[in-house]
């Protein structure tokens, strides 16, 4: 066997086994939420399947998982657009003026954003609780797209930098403002990277556990996650098979969006590296 053959071979091997490092939890899941006992291998009872455990999340109304779902999903869009059109109009203004210090502000936001959570989660429980806001949507979007804004804003600004200043100039010669240029111009063209940006922020707020799980109470606005660890069962037991149909659930608007986005996502990360 020559050279390449073997490469082939250990590439596939290799690839094969990734593969099945990074699916093995999922088809777990997905066995365990099908079993009518999450403890089959230990009992010897043996696999028996069932859908009852996705019949008693879905529609048990002591669950909530309907509207732990719904809470994720609207505070996880208004994060990301939140984030998203901070991002572009800061993106626009390091790119495109010029004024003291313009870059130092991308690299203090991204320090920012490494403090850990658990450092400022008492603050923030404090100024919410100031505010009113425990509980609430606003609660969790502003958190949520303040940690996202720094990781919009690198994206946003590497594909703002591969467009051609000629256009703005040719805009502010046809006597349109830097906001027309941005809107109708700029923006248009950079809506890949934007879309990018704004999938990355979903993903993260969607996922997110500790600030949702200090700064909510009740289904009127806990998030998914929290809500799946919450669980438990009547007599104090974890129900395994609930909580992993719950997390296959879950899951679902996350493979549709990596799924459905998924050439947007990569066109949108890699371009904006590519000066043009």
């Amino acid at each position: 066997m020559n050279e390449a053959r073997w490469k082939y071979l250990l590439m596939m091997m290799a690839g094969c086994g990734l593969c099945l490092f990074c699916l093995l939890p999922f088809v777990w899941m997905i066995v365990v939420s099908l079993s009518a006992r999450a403890d089959f291998l230990a009992s010897g009872s043996g696999f028996a399947p069932t859908i009852r455990n996705y019949l008693d999340v879905l529609t048990a109304e002591s669950v909530f998982l309907l509207a732990y779902m719904k809470n994720s999903l609207v505070v996880s869009a208004l994060s990301a657009v939140l984030a998203t059109s901070v991002a572009g109009f800061s993106a626009y203004a390091i790119t495109r003026l010029t004024f003291p210090g313009r870059m130092i502000i991308p690299l203090i936001m991204l320090g920012l954003s490494m403090f850990p959570q658990i450092s400022i989660v008492g603050y923030l429980f404090k100024m919410m609780s100031g505010v009113g806001w425990i509980n609430t949507y606003p609660a969790l979007v502003f958190p949520y797209a303040a940690l996202g804004v720094a990781l919009a804003l690198w994206i946003m600004m590497s594909y703002f930098a591969q467009l051609p200043q000629e256009l703005d100039k040719a805009a502010l010669i046809d006597g349109a403002g830097r906001l027309q240029i941005l809107v109708r111009v700029v923006g248009p063209l950079a809506l890949p990277g934007a879309l990018s940006a704004a999938l990355v922020v979903f993903i993260y707020s969607f996922n997110e556990f500790l600030f949702a799980l200090m700064l909510t109470i009740d289904y009127r606005a806990l998030t998914i996650p929290v809500g799946i660890a919450l669980f438990e069962g009547l007599h104090g037991q974890t129900p395994w098979g609930h909580i992993m149909a719950s997390a296959v659930v879950a899951t679902i608007p996350m493979i549709v969006v990596a799924a459905g986005f998924q050439r947007r996502i990569v066109q949108g990360l890699t371009q904006g590296a590519i000066k043009g």
